[in-house]
């Protein structure tokens, strides 16, 4: 037999919605980020002269370097997003399914 608290939260109605939530999201900001990182590598492979033209004239930076430098940063703004979400919407849902395990007001 399991622990009852235990069992409460996996029945909260809170832990449903915790799970599909955050599944989506984890979901969705994979795909972005393979797409991106493949497309990169990809590009790289088939369009070389793409990647090493220059952004500007007389310009040392290259098209490739600088999408890099993009795709870094914006894989950072995602993390980011992710941590922001999981402290806002994913604590309260969090809180309220431990609430309804301690005290049994669950499903």
């Amino acid at each position: 037999m399991g622990d009852p608290v235990f069992e409460r939260a996996r029945r909260s109605p809170h832990f449903a919605q915790l799970v599909a939530a955050r599944g989506r999201l984890t979901w969705l900001l994979s795909i972005v980020v393979l797409v991106l990182f493949y497309g990169f590598v990809l590009l790289a492979a088939f369009f070389p002269g793409v990647i090493g033209m220059r952004v500007a004239e007389g310009s040392t930076l290259t098209i490739g370097v600088a999408v890099g430098l993009f795709i870094f940063v914006f894989f950072w703004l995602l993390m980011a997003f992710y941590v922001w979400r999981a402290n806002t919407a994913y604590d309260a849902l969090n809180a309220k399914i431990v609430n309804d395990s301690k005290f049994g007001t669950g499903a």
